[in-house]
């Protein structure tokens, strides 16, 4: 059987976390600091649980190199699906806040009914949430927004779908993106998984105007967060899961502008979200809540946060600089995939468009010899002999898949590209 140090694997997720934060934090669990007792026994609220949490957002700032002061870090539950429906509730409470606050400005008057009232058309007149789908991942979460807020308020920006043949694979151009006026969101997701198209940098039309407005922007990065610089300031709200690049599963994270947070903006009540028709979030989802909590709100899993601060120390560690240094090698590595892929044309074709290929997740079929199913097999087959695991593409797509992410050794990106290669020759 081989050995941990025998394997590179490819899999999406949960992915490969690095040998040595393992074997810290599998002592870690047996017994923390000399504690007597392991680091997922010890209490949530305990001074050594407050001290991880703050040292992995104070990483997660210096890494992707972002302001504490303007952005709050938290720690949720529920994964990144658990974001699509957290990030709708706060942002269309936000949205809510807002126009309560215009409205009753507007009226001005003490009669309860007539700012309802008032408020009740800006509603059903104004609300709108945008998306914009590129891949499963953003169809799941625009459809999430439709069954809990209603469909009648989710408006769909565009569909890659409708520009190449009724398949995920490109990126429609900017130019045909139908954004609403003055949404309470638009929502992207910068790197779809399953089907290996990312968004190639953040898009012009989203960006901020020079006068600091523009769209409130929200952005799930599960798959593709600490392997690219971002500009975290052109965002509102940045979510992800942690079992990609960042952690073990367990956990989810969401960086999230300040403003969104009291004193400036507060959650409307359950009471006024009633009398307009609107969901009411689970309070374990709402930011608002678990922001004043530090995240601890109710029992958060120390261990998981332990082991993503621990991925935390390591980067910051290895790339002095930050998140660029990792940004040269995950761009490398894609590079050597990428480029062993293309010199075959009869043995594999690329499944994403050129201009939307994913740096993180590399999605491909095997054409050698004209049966795609026996040669895949083949494929799959002699990479698992070669300890070169987890390449099987997502169970909706079918395909080859190699998942780019940090953890993957530069070493194990030239091994695949070499059996890509002699694959193809053979």
């Amino acid at each position: 059987m081989p050995s941990r140090a025998d394997i590179t694997y490819f899999g999406a997720g949960p992915a490969a976390l690095p040998t040595d934060v393992l074997e810290t934090a599998a002592q870690a669990l047996l017994d923390y600091q000399g504690t007597g007792l392991g680091i997922a026994e010890h209490s949530h609220r305990s001074e050594l649980a407050a001290k991880i949490i703050n040292e992995a957002k104070a990483d997660l700032a210096t890494y992707l190199d972002f302001s504490p002061e303007q952005y709050e870090v938290l720690f949720m539950q529920g994964g990144g699906t658990g974001e699509f429906a957290a990030s709708m509730y706060n942002l269309v409470g936000a949205w809510v806040s807002r126009q309560h606050a215009a409205v009753q400005k507007e009226v001005q008057s003490a009669d309860e009914a007539q700012v309802l009232a008032a408020l009740r058309q800006r509603v059903e007149s104004g609300l709108k949430v945008d998306y914009i789908v590129t891949g499963s991942w953003s169809l799941k979460a625009y459809q999430e927004a439709q069954r809990l807020l209603g469909p009648e308020y989710v408006n769909l920006v565009c569909d890659a779908r409708t520009v190449n043949d009724g398949k995920f694979g490109k990126i429609p151009d900017e130019s045909t993106w139908k954004l609403s006026k003055d949404a309470a969101y638009v929502y992207f997701c910068d790197n779809e998984t399953v089907d290996g198209v990312e968004f190639p940098s953040f898009p012009k039309i989203l960006e901020p105007k020079e006068d600091g407005t523009g769209p409130i922007v929200v952005a799930d990065m599960s798959s593709n967060i600490l392997s690219r610089r971002i500009p975290v300031s052109n965002y509102s709200l940045l979510f992800f899961g942690a079992q990609k690049n960042l952690g073990s599963t367990g956990i989810a994270v969401a960086i999230l502008k300040k403003t969104f947070l009291p004193p400036t903006v507060s959650q409307p009540s359950p009471a006024l979200l009633r009398k307009l028709a609107l969901p009411i979030p689970p309070i374990v989802l709402q930011y608002e809540i678990i922001a004043k909590n530090n995240s601890l709100y109710n029992t958060l899993s120390i261990f998981d946060v332990y082991i993503a601060g621990q991925v935390l120390k390591k980067l910051l560690a290895t790339y002095p600089n930050g998140v660029d240094g990792q940004q040269a090698v995950a761009e490398k590595k894609a590079e050597l995939i990428y480029a062993a892929l293309e010199a075959h044309p009869g043995a594999y074709k690329i499944v994403p468009d050129k201009s939307a290929r994913s740096k993180m997740n590399i999605c491909f079929r095997v054409t050698k010899g004209g049966n795609v199913d026996e040669a895949e097999k083949a494929f799959l087959k002699e990479s698992t002999d070669l300890n070169l695991t987890g390449l099987k593409g997502h169970r909706s797509v079918g395909g080859i898949r190699a998942s780019n992410y940090n953890s993957i050794p530069l070493e194990g990106a030239e091994k695949l590209a070499r059996f890509i290669d002699e694959f193809a020759k053979a």
